[in-house]
Order: structure tokens, then C-alpha cells, then sequence
């Protein structure tokens, strides 16, 4: 995967490119349009983000909506399967191992379903159907065309890492995604197809989604000593963390509900998340704007610590109770209020420089680490915000220690962990 080989990139390729981030990004808009839809109906509109609307729910507002999910969507997801059954849906697995081939309608069907109880609040990412029909998409393109086996693997990587840059406008950490964790090589007969589907699906998202960046408003932070030193003695606690996450994920993937359990699983865990939610509402969705304060340094010290503490858990729950999802923005988000809670902490000892320039720090951080892909989790996390370009030292050095550390421990990822049980 990292040359061409004997089957040198033709012309038919290269369509197949186009035609797969085309396909990436208009599936990306739409699960974006079913997300906002299914929030505007449980929680309604008017001004600030998703938190604000949940807040202004109250309690009974907060916890109706995410059990009328958890009530459809384990059925739904119950007889997917049943229908299904023997069909892929996991693009990870289809790309890692080199066997099967993705189940356009399974893939389809099971995002709907995902962005739906997103919408009402369950805590996980919303960029799992994206990817996966990104993915889906390059592997019917790769199919029409009667490509290798290896440029059809190609192209289904391709399409997945798109299917994240169009629903989070983030093109060159897309690309990323494809060629450091899905194919594991920054080779540019690699690189240049990521970039290409990438950019195509970014653009053609566009025609929904908004061209600015997922988090706006990020103060451009300055480099100071006290985040210097910070980073530093930060990156392998975070490392530390971030492979009790990923252990925690693996052993929830094993364990998850099997059979006719996995009707009532999501009902289960998405009531533990609403009483969860009465007293802290940012909890609910897949942790975005709870990121987002971080940031901007919002936030008192305990709120920041129970989030730092709860989000990954209530995360875990949701997929163990049979929910399926992302994990990309719970663990960035995750690292987000970690950062900005040890900020706090810091700066009483340490002032000279804003919380939110730990937060930055923590969720790259995080990101590498829980990824296994430092690249990718720090041009994420600087096209997400549009920030942090004069904090790349201490971000670099942090997300080095924590990937190295996280590496060290176990070697595995959020995605590398939820590989089925038989492999």
C-alpha cells in the first residue's frame, strides 16, 4: 500500500477518487441534516449551541427524548442485525484485515439510526456514519471499476478518512486519518489520494455545512514557559489516561450486549446518562460544545473535573449498552476539559498564561494518544479550533509523550480495540 507497484495509478483510479469523495461528502451532509433535525425536534432552536438548548429543557425536557431513542434504537439496531446478519459494517475491519467487503444498506441504515439517538443525546461521536459510508462508497466505486484488491482497499480508506473532513471541515486532517490510521503510512502514493477525496468531499459538504471552522471564536494563544513546563509534566499522565481509556473501550467492545439483549441495552444505558444529565447537561451529543467551552476557558474546576471523569464513562456505557458510534470528539472533548482542569490547578501555582491554551494542549494530546496517530490528532485538533499554531512546541511535545507512553502500555487505539472479539 505504500508504492504502486506493479498496477500503477490509471485515469479509472482517479475517477474513483473523485467519484468516492463526491459520494463522502453528500452522505456526510445528510447524516449532518438528520443530526441537527432530530436536535431542533427534542430540544428545539433558538440562540447558543446544543448545550444551551438542552440546559433550557430542564430536567423532564433533558431526559425524555434520550429515552424515547434508547427505546427505538435498540429494537431498530436488533433487527438491523438480524437482517443483516454476516453482513460488514466495520470499516476498520474491512480495511485492517483485507477480507470482506462493506454492506452499503447495513452501513446505511445503522448511521440513520446512529445520528438519530446522537441527536436526542446519547454520548457518542457523530463522525462513525460519516466515515463508514465514506468508506462504503469507496468500496462500490472500487468494485464498479474493477480495481485491485489493493487500490480498492485504498480507496475504501480514502473514502472513510473523507467522510470525517466533510461533516467537521477539516480536509488535510482527513487525509491524515487515511493514510496514519487507516493504512498506517504517510507515503505519497498514499497521501495524495487522501488529500484529493478529502478536499472533494470537504467541498461538496459544503453545499450544507458551514465553511468555517467546527469550533469558532478560539483566541489565538500565545507560548509561554508555564505552558512549556505544563506540557511537559502533562503528556505522560495524559498517555497514562489515555490507555486506561482505550482498555476500557476494548474490554466494553468484548462485553458488549449480544442477542435479545441488545433490545433493551441502549433504553438501559441511555436512562443512566439522563439522570446523569440532570446535573450536568453537557454530557449529552457527542461532547462537542462541552470542547468548545474548554477552550474558551469557560468553566469552574469542579465542572471541569466531573466531566474529565464522566464523559468517558458514560461514552463507554452507551456502547456497551449496544448503541453504535464514534468515539473521535467524546475523547478529544475529553482531553479538552482535562487540560483545562489542570490548567486551573497550574495557573494557581504558575499564572502568566489562559485556561484554554491547557485545554488546547490536552485535547491534542489526548487525541494522539487515544488515536495512536500524533500527526493526525495534532492537525486535527489545529483545524478544528484554527488555533494553537504558536503553541505547536508545547503541543508537540505533549502529544509526543502521551502517544509514547499510551504506545508503551499497550499499542492499541479507540479503533484498533473494538476489533470483533474473533480477531
Amino acid at each position: 500500500m505504500t508504492g504502486e507497484g506493479d498496477t500503477p495509478y490509471s485515469a479509472r483510479f482517479w475517477f474513483g477518487v473523485l467519484v468516492t469523495g463526491v459520494a463522502a461528502g453528500l452522505f456526510g451532509a445528510f447524516m449532518m441534516w438528520i443530526l441537527f433535525s432530530v436536535q431542533h425536534l427534542a430540544f428545539g432552536g433558538g440562540p447558543g449551541d446544543f448545550q444551551d438548548r438542552v440546559t433550557r429543557n430542564g430536567p423532564l425536557g433533558r431526559v425524555l427524548p434520550l429515552l424515547v431513542a434508547g427505546a427505538l434504537g435498540g429494537p431498530a439496531w436488533y433487527a438491523l442485525r438480524r437482517w443483516t446478519a454476516g453482513e460488514r459494517s466495520e470499516v476498520d475491519e474491512v480495511v485492517w484485515t483485507g477480507r470482506g467487503r462493506l454492506s452499503p444498506r447495513r452501513v446505511l441504515l445503522s448511521g440513520v439510526i446512529s445520528e438519530v439517538v446522537i441527536g436526542a443525546g446519547a454520548s457518542i461521536g457523530r463522525e462513525a456514519a460519516p466515515k463508514a459510508l465514506g468508506g462504503a462508497s469507496g468500496d462500490v466505486a472500487g468494485g464498479l471499476l474493477r480495481m485491485s484488491p489493493a487500490h480498492r482497499r485504498l480507496l475504501v480508506a480514502c473514502g472513510a478518512g473523507a467522510g470525517l473532513a466533510a461533516v467537521y471541515n477539516v480536509p488535510l486532517g482527513g487525509a491524515l486519518f487515511a493514510s496514519e490510521i487507516m493504512l498506517g503510512s504517510i507515503a505519497l502514493p498514499v497521501v495524495l489520494p487522501a488529500l484529493a477525496c478529502s478536499a472533494v468531499a470537504t467541498a461538496v459538504a459544503w453545499v450544507y455545512l458551514p465553511h468555517h471552522p467546527a469550533y469558532i471564536n478560539i483566541p489565538d494563544y500565545r507560548f509561554s514557559a508555564t505552558v512549556m513546563v505544563f506540557s511537559l509534566v502533562a503528556g505522560p499522565v495524559i498517555g497514562l489516561l489515555a490507555s486506561g481509556y482505550i482498555r476500557l473501550i476494548g474490554w466494553v467492545s468484548y462485553h458488549r450486549l449480544e442477542g435479545r439483549a441488545q433490545i433493551g441495552g441502549p433504553l438501559a444505558s441511555f436512562a443512566v446518562l439522563a439522570a446523569l444529565g440532570v446535573v450536568y447537561p453537557a454530557l449529552y451529543g457527542n461532547g462537542k460544545d462541552m470542547a468548545h467551552r474548554a477552550f474558551l476557558g469557560v468553566g469552574s474546576a469542579g465542572l471541569l473535573f466531573a466531566l474529565f471523569a464522566l464523559k468517558p464513562l458514560v461514552t463507554a456505557l452507551c456502547l456497551g449498552g449496544g448503541a453504535q458510534g464514534g468515539l473521535f470528539t467524546p475523547f478529544m472533548s475529553t482531553g479538552a476539559v482535562l487540560g483545562a482542569f489542570a490548567g486551573v490547578a497550574w495557573t494557581w501555582a504558575w499564572p502568566g498564561s489562559p485556561v484554554g491554551a491547557f485545554a488546547l494542549v490536552g485535547s491534542a494530546a489526548m487525541l494522539g494518544a487515544a488515536l495512536q496517530a500524533p500527526l493526525a490528532g495534532l492537525v486535527l485538533v489545529v483545524e478544528l479550533t484554527d488555533s494553537g499554531l504558536a503553541l505547536m512546541v508545547p503541543i508537540l511535545a505533549a502529544t509526543f509523550l502521551a502517544t509514547a507512553v499510551a504506545r508503551h502500555i499497550d499499542g492499541y487505539s479507540i479503533y484498533s480495540a473494538r476489533l470483533p472479539r474473533h480477531h
